[in-house]
């Protein structure tokens, strides 16, 4: 009872919590998005690494950090359901504690996005708009089992890898960079369902529609499969045409890499769904990476 009471009573939040509370697990999509973009432009950043480092920052710890206190400000009564030890929750956030973070980073990602130029500025803004459309009310469009996930792979995977393209390239990159980077962002949407599945309790209690709530956890996975492999299908198609066949192979090999993990996780979803995100997303983000350097030539500035 006397630790309850110090966490009740607690004015200032812990250092961990407040790193825990911006999940740096979560960084590395967008991170490795931007670095997808800044491959895929065929611009060599000689003398502008600056523009590297500070676009990976901005996409992983400080936009993404930023999403992620804002989801659990406004997920706090359902996390006290899910995950009771999460830091707002468990109190070792306390108070609006949350929400000035998530306030302060949005600043923070808008003056840091400014000195990417008008491109990288203006991604930024779509970006912190995206990340309190998704989680605040009224809009929340978290509560869609669609919208969503659908929202959150086109922020995590397109946005920071057309910013990165743009950035270098000095103007909006090239049909091949900005189909591959949608598609990828695309097949996301299933990521961000699988990603679901460890809120099915809290979801169902608070009237959140994801679709392992809506469908239920099987027909749930198995859309979130469909949905990652078929936009890989149509890259790896897109590579055949251009004359990339050696980097369609090796994406080809890593999808069936992906279908063999996807068998193990369909026969136990609601078990094996966080296991998947550890090894199938794993394969799914490095094929991003080979389809970058597929499109490096096709996508380089003028």
């Amino acid at each position: 009872m006397v630790v309850t009471h110090d966490i009740q009573s607690r004015r200032w939040p812990e250092p961990a919590a407040l790193l825990t509370l911006l999940k740096p697990i979560t960084w590395f999509p967008p991170m490795w998005a931007y670095l997808c973009g800044i491959v895929s432009s065929g611009v060599w950043p000689e003398g502008q690494w600056g523009l590297v480092i500070l676009g990976v920052i901005l996409a992983g710890p400080i936009v993404c950090g930023m999403s992620q206190a804002a989801n659990d400000w406004c997920d706090r009564h359902v996390d006290a359901i899910n995950e009771p030890d999460r830091p707002i929750p468990s109190g070792r956030v306390p108070g609006l504690w949350g929400l000035w973070v998530a306030l302060g980073m949005s600043g923070l990602a808008l003056g840091i996005g400014w000195q990417l130029g008008p491109w990288g500025f203006g991604a930024t803004v779509v970006g912190v708009l995206a990340a309190w459309a998704y989680s605040a009310e009224p809009v929340r469009l978290k509560r869609s089992g669609w919208w969503g996930p659908g929202l959150v792979g086109l922020c995590y995977e397109t946005l920071p890898w057309f910013t990165g393209a743009a950035v270098l390239s000095l103007g909006a990159p090239s049909f091949e960079v900005v189909s591959i980077a949608v598609l990828y962002g695309l097949g996301a949407h299933g990521i961000m369902t699988l990603n679901d599945f460890k809120a099915l309790e809290g979801d169902r209690q608070m009237g959140v529609r994801s679709l392992p709530v809506t469908v239920g956890p099987e027909v749930a996975a198995k859309i979130a499969c469909i949905g990652m492999a078929l936009p890989q299908m149509i890259v790896i198609s897109m590579l055949f045409v251009w004359g990339r066949p050696w980097h369609a192979l090796a994406i080809t090999a890593l999808l069936l890499a992906q279908f063999a993990a996807m068998r193990i996780m369909l026969r136990d979803p609601r078990a094996k769904a966080p296991w998947y995100n550890g090894t199938g997303v794993t394969l799914y983000v490095a094929g991003m990476m080979v389809a970058a350097f597929a499109i490096r030539t096709l996508g380089a500035a003028p």
